[in-house]
């Protein structure tokens, strides 16, 4: 089985700053031969607060013919408690009511897909303990299927035991409950986005990837990360293992965000002249 992963299109009706990589994008999927095409997030330059974002981005992602899974980035659903667009029911509602589900499972022959709302952990709430309730008996009922995964926010940044990084990945607390499920439940594979970096490596029997964003690079805004800076997409192959191919498109283009983002996120060009780099 062959899954193509993209992530971090950040595509909008307004801010058309990113949306010609979608031509370049759509071509190259149409034909990489993929069984499914999963969106690792933020779809959306501001769906978490603009249904017309996420409506227009589904419109361009109905235009391929793979069948297409998505999970949310906070560009689409919101971020954590106290951040300007923390995760509520109204942004839910509004991803669930246009995109579908925010968490799911699919069986595809001897494999259990599993995509979860990265941006519900970290709230310690009847939200986030409900997902981790499905998770642990969609695992365990997985009748000796083997796992992949897919999220909006990696596990973690630079080591498995690190401390809370904030924005860029799950939190502590959260994350120790996560490898435990992936640890007893054969997860072969752990994808997620969001950091705009193009990373693949391993923790204990589990391949991790970051996919590439589809959209932007983070010039000296932010701090470097492992990886690199590329736009594209992963290849995910799932046979009796996983291999992962981390694909530079070609015709994409390679924003940097640094020079536009006053423009497209004003807020986080606000942030980055009043604080330091994390």
């Amino acid at each position: 089985m062959k899954i193509v992963q993209i992530t971090d299109t950040h595509f909008s009706p307004s801010k058309p700053h990113f949306n010609g990589n979608w031509q370049p994008l759509k071509e190259w999927l149409e034909r990489s031969g993929a069984d499914l095409i999963v969106h690792t997030g933020d779809l959306s330059v501001d769906g978490a607060d603009k249904e017309e974002d996420l409506r227009f981005c589904m419109d361009l992602m109905r235009q391929v013919s793979i069948p297409m899974l998505l999970v949310p980035g906070n560009h689409d659903v919101g971020h954590l408690p106290g951040s300007l667009q923390p995760v509520d029911q109204v942004r839910l509602g509004r991803w669930r009511s246009v995109v579908g589900a925010d968490y799911w499972a699919e069986d595809v022959a001897d494999w259990r897909l599993i995509g979860i709302d990265s941006l519900l952990l970290g709230f310690e709430d009847a939200e986030e303990e409900a997902q981790f309730e499905w998770l642990e008996k969609t695992l365990a009922e997985r009748s000796g299927r083997r796992v992949a995964m897919f999220a909006h926010k990696p596990l973690f940044v630079d080591a498995p035991d690190e401390g809370d990084t904030g924005y860029w990945s799950v939190r502590p607390a959260q994350r120790r409950r996560l490898f435990d499920l992936i640890a007893a439940n054969d997860v072969a594979l752990f994808a997620s986005g969001h950091l705009h970096w193009a990373w693949a490596g391993r923790h204990l029997d589990t391949s991790l990837v970051w996919g590439p964003s589809a959209a932007f690079i983070l010039g000296g805004m932010e701090r470097e990360m492992p990886g690199e800076k590329l736009i594209g997409a992963v290849v995910h192959e799932l046979d009796q293992g996983v291999t992962s191919q981390i694909v530079a498109v070609p015709g994409m283009v390679a924003h940097v965000l640094d020079d536009i983002v006053a423009e497209v996120y004003p807020q986080e060009a606000h942030k980055v002249q009043t604080e330091p780099a994390q």
